[in-house]
Order: C-alpha cells, then sequence, then structure tokens
C-alpha cells in the first residue's frame, strides 16, 4: 500500500496518507462503504449523477460539523443531478444521531469504518489515526473523476466555492 508524506498536516504536525492517489479525469476508484442503516453502498450505485463526495475525519469535531452544514444548506440551491456524500471512519449509528440532531437531510452520510475502502482508494487514509484526511472529490455522470481538493490543514476548511463551481460546472 502507497504512502505519502507531505500532503496534510494536524496543527501543523506532518501525518502520512495511505493508499492511491487518484488522478484527475481518470474512472473514480471504486469503494465499498456502509449507510447509516448498515447496509454497504457502493460507489457503482452513483454512476448518472454528479458527485461532491467530502471526506472528513469525524462528523463530531467542529470544523466537520461547520463544513456538513454548509453543504447540506448548499444542497438546495445546486441542480438536482448532484448529490453529496459525505464519509468518515465515525460509526454508522454516530452518523445517523449527528445528521438528526443537526438536521442533516440532504447530504448522505456514509462510514467508512470497516475496511477503510474508500480511504484507501482515494489515498486519503490518515496511517497515525485512521481517520481520513479532509479532501474534496467531484465525480461526473459517467464516473470520471473531475475535481480533487485535498486540505493541506486537517483542521482547516476546503475551498467550498471551488467544490460547488467544479460540480455545477458538469450538469
Amino acid at each position: 500500500m502507497n504512502e505519502r508524506q507531505g500532503i496534510v498536516t494536524l496543527h501543523q504536525n506532518p501525518l502520512t496518507l495511505v493508499g492511491e492517489e487518484p488522478v484527475k479525469d481518470r474512472m473514480a476508484p471504486d469503494f465499498e462503504v456502509v449507510d447509516n442503516d448498515l447496509n454497504p453502498f457502493k460507489s457503482s450505485s452513483i454512476k448518472g449523477r454528479v458527485v461532491i463526495i467530502a471526506s472528513v475525519p469525524s462528523l463530531d469535531t467542529p470544523v466537520c460539523d461547520m463544513e456538513v452544514r454548509r453543504f447540506n444548506q448548499e444542497a438546495a440551491s445546486l441542480h438536482d443531478d448532484i448529490s453529496i456524500l459525505t464519509i468518515s471512519m465515525d460509526l454508522p449509528f454516530a452518523q445517523k444521531r449527528w445528521c438528526a440532531a443537526a438536521g442533516v437531510d440532504k447530504v448522505q452520510t456514509l462510514s467508512d469504518h470497516r475496511d477503510a475502502s474508500f480511504g484507501k482508494a482515494y489515498g486519503v487514509l490518515i496511517k497515525e489515526l485512521r481517520l481520513l484526511a479532509r479532501a474534496m472529490f467531484v465525480v461526473d455522470r459517467e464516473g470520471v473523476l473531475k475535481y480533487i481538493q485535498v486540505v493541506p490543514e486537517v483542521s482547516g476548511e476546503p475551498n467550498y466555492k471551488a467544490v460547488l463551481d467544479a460540480a455545477s460546472e458538469l450538469i
């Protein structure tokens, strides 16, 4: 398994990312995670839609909380053919509880806790913490990865506008 250093930090401490580095304009890597009802969710199920995939460390942290709430608000003004997924290592039960408490109903939260399938496939699994790095990906209707944003400081926010613009341009 590939290991990459110097890509992200947490409070300025360097971290190691594990997995394959995805490549823009190639087919998006396959992955299988778990939805909030413990059902398998396969990446093949998103084909035919434009999808924003947000990778976050944990919904129970301030920045992740703020990020997912923001995307939930933004989803209301996006084209109906754009879906937003947020993937973390949080257990599905915790994700379901968090979504209910936060009123998040337009972003689908998914758990990578079992196999780190997404983290490894997208190269965002943090070796030292077994959490996912903060990153954004946009996949087009044909399943091609069209946008990648790995946030250099895990505790920082993504560039929301750039992600939303990248997705909207594909409609």
